[in-house]
């Protein structure tokens, strides 16, 4: 099937973010040669800046395959932004809702027809401390494996310089350069015609996720961890050390309550000792 057409909303939309982008960052793009053609397909990009969807769309613009985004469903309510996130053809994501299936119907819908599909398989910025990606989600290995479309991973790494994780100010100067390496697609034909199970997804979504850190060290220049950061196990070992915290301070409050009373019954002791000895 061939590349959809741009719409209107994209070339508005475009129109209005490269200046600025153009002005902010310097660009070091590479790997557009695995960017499809032709037929629908899905990139998987790590995420480590709020500035980086800004950035990395300007550089799938280029390529003249425009991405559809799964972005959170307030984003499409109301105003200008909802209206350029429909116009645009976004994907709209409804967490913990009756609706949280439809994200993942569309984007099925979306690379049937030919189209792109960009998945952050974080689902959200990094939390790994030096910003290498952490475990992924599987919404898109399932559509992958669901569609047997070709997957790019793409990893990126700059606008974290202009923008850090959670910063609430840019900086701008001195200007910063935005760095894209698209690889080539990830083999998962290892993984069709079985069964979806969780175990095999977390397989086909670690196989993604690995394809996308390979990427980020040639850009970096350095060897990402051997063990991916996982915010599930980060929590569930802050809730274990909590609760032995807690644990232990109640241990050693009521430690203290049974000495004090213990001291109590002693000094009673010795004075009922040095009174009867006062009455001899």
């Amino acid at each position: 099937m061939s590349r959809r057409r741009i719409s209107f909303w994209y070339r508005f939309a475009a129109a209005l973010c490269k200046p600025p982008l153009m002005v902010l960052i310097k660009r070091d793009w590479r790997g557009m040669e695995n960017i499809p053609a032709e037929g629908g397909f899905i990139t998987a990009v790590n995420h480590n800046s709020h500035a980086d969807p800004f950035a990395y769309g300007h550089f799938q613009y280029n390529t003249g395959r425009v991405p559809r985004f799964l972005a959170k469903s307030a984003l499409f309510k109301s105003g200008f932004v909802g209206a350029a996130m429909r116009g645009t053809g976004q994907i709209p994501v409804y967490r913990e809702s009756t609706d949280a299936l439809s994200a993942y119907r569309a984007a099925i819908e979306a690379v049937e027809r030919g189209e792109c599909v960009a998945f952050y398989p974080e689902a959200t910025l990094t939390r790994d401390p030096d910003l290498w990606p952490m475990t992924g989600k599987t919404g898109a290995a399932r559509v992958a494996l669901r569609t047997r479309c070709p997957v790019v991973p793409v990893a990126q790494w700059g606008a974290n310089h202009l923008l850090a994780p959670y910063a609430k100010k840019p900086d701008l100067w001195p200007r910063k350069t935005h760095h894209v390496l698209a690889g080539p697609p990830v083999d998962l034909s290892r993984f069709y015609d079985k069964e979806m199970t969780p175990d095999l997804l977390k397989e086909a979504t670690e196989a993604i996720m690995a394809a996308i850190t390979a990427q980020l060290e040639l850009i970096r220049g350095e060897k990402a961890p051997a063990t991916r950061y996982d915010p599930r196990q980060v929590r569930v070992e802050q809730r274990r050390r909590t609760r032995e915290q807690e644990e232990r301070a109640h241990r050693d409050g009521r430690d203290g309550h049974d000495e004090a009373a213990g001291g109590k019954t002693l000094r009673d002791i010795t004075e009922a000792e040095h009174e009867k000895g006062h009455g001899k």
